[in-house]
């Protein structure tokens, strides 16, 4: 059944309470009951959302995103409808659309920017402003319409669209334009409207409403070696990385300049704000294996995404960022090291020689000042 495979999706996924506050842990406890009534609401027609949960979540540049959370039922909802429209629309998208879509990763954004980079000598980096919040809604219901025969999608697709949000205060907030970003059939009908404007993006975008970022927009030189300079902006980033000229070795050992992507300074910023946040120089009550269990999981992740190119930029920072943090914590557990820091990193170096595996990010070179190093 569709709504049940729907749920599973939804379980796997996890996802945040809506306005009822009914998290999945509550739903499962009424498993069979909560599903039947999505069904049976959704097969007579009869499926009204509620309202969405706004939900700030602070931008890296400044200011807030609003996210629009749906309830856990209505998020079932609209994984039933983004399930029965995905494989109409799917096949239509561009090759380069990776945003939001099955078997496509933001990495994998990522290397094709790079090989683009390497192939052209320019880049228009493009922002959409406020896209999620200003998308008109005629224009989507028409898109799917073309693309479905089912009545009850374009139904529900609507209802969704004019569902309002409910703010923290309790008020409700009516919407005639903009989908909720953060619920689960946005990003399908955001890949589809920008399926029918990626050909003369900025005078459709303009007919429509939309406004190309002012402060986001520009035009940048991929400057590298056999490319002389010839624009003021030499960089951008993209998804967490930023693209400009550095340096690496080549297999011969040479080095050249190339126009690389390394791991940005908005994302080192929000990683240091989470490594502050540990805390770890409080948590004495742990042991060194403690430590190492609390944190590995966060790190690996880090490394995963933004150690997938140049690597040894990431490392660098993990090594400079996490390892004074276990230095205090070693000064504050241990009474022969309380002042000492030399010898605390002294001894934080011996572990990491003796025992390499116990972090996760001195697996991957970022080890103390005085340990063996290897290569990243």
């Amino acid at each position: 059944m569709l709504v049940w495979e729907a749920y599973l999706k939804v379980k796997a996924n996890k996802c945040a309470a809506g306005v009822d506050r009914q998290s999945l842990a509550d739903f499962a406890r009424g498993e069979k009951r909560n599903l039947y009534k999505v069904w049976n609401r959704m097969s007579s027609g009869s499926y009204f959302p509620p309202p969405v949960r706004a939900v700030e979540i602070p931008k890296s540049g400044g200011g807030v995103r609003v996210l629009g959370v749906p309830t856990v039922a209505d998020r079932i909802a609209q994984t039933v409808v983004a399930m029965t429209l995905e494989p109409e629309v799917e096949p239509l998208f561009h090759p380069d659309s990776y945003g939001y879509r099955p078997g496509r990763s933001a990495l994998d954004a990522v290397e094709v920017c790079r090989t683009r980079c390497w192939q052209s000598p320019w880049v228009i980096d493009l922002d959409i402003q406020d896209f999620f919040d200003t998308v008109p809604h005629e224009p989507i219901l028409l898109a799917v319409e073309r693309h479905t025969t089912v009545p009850w999608v374009v139904l529900y697709v609507r209802r969704w669209l004019t569902a309002p949000i409910q703010q923290a205060d309790g008020s409700l907030t009516v919407r005639d334009r903009g989908t909720p970003q953060g619920s689960t059939i946005s990003p399908l009908l955001s890949n589809l409207f920008m399926h029918y404007v990626r050909n003369v993006i900025a005078a459709r975008l303009w007919s429509f409403g939309l406004r190309m970022h002012p402060g986001k927009t520009t035009i940048v030189h991929c400057v590298q070696e056999g490319r002389t300079r010839n624009g003021a902006n030499v960089e951008f980033t993209f998804l967490g990385y930023t693209f400009r000229p550095r340096y690496a070795r080549l297999r011969d050992g040479r080095w050249k300049s190339g126009f690389l992507p390394a791991v940005s300074k908005a994302a080192k910023k929000a990683m240091a704000r989470v490594i502050r946040g540990w805390r770890l120089g409080r948590r004495t009550g742990l042991s060194f294996a403690e430590v190492a269990a609390m944190i590995n999981r966060i790190v690996a992740g880090w490394i995963n995404y933004y150690g997938r190119f140049y690597k040894s930029e990431l490392i660098s920072f993990l090594r400079d960022q996490i390892n004074p943090h276990l230095v205090k914590w070693a000064m504050r557990k241990f009474k022969h090291l309380h002042r000492a820091p030399a010898k605390a990193r002294r001894r934080i170096a011996h572990i990491a020689k003796t025992h390499r595996g116990l972090f996760v990010h001195w697996r991957h070179g970022a080890l103390p000042s005085g340990s063996t190093t290897g290569a990243v």
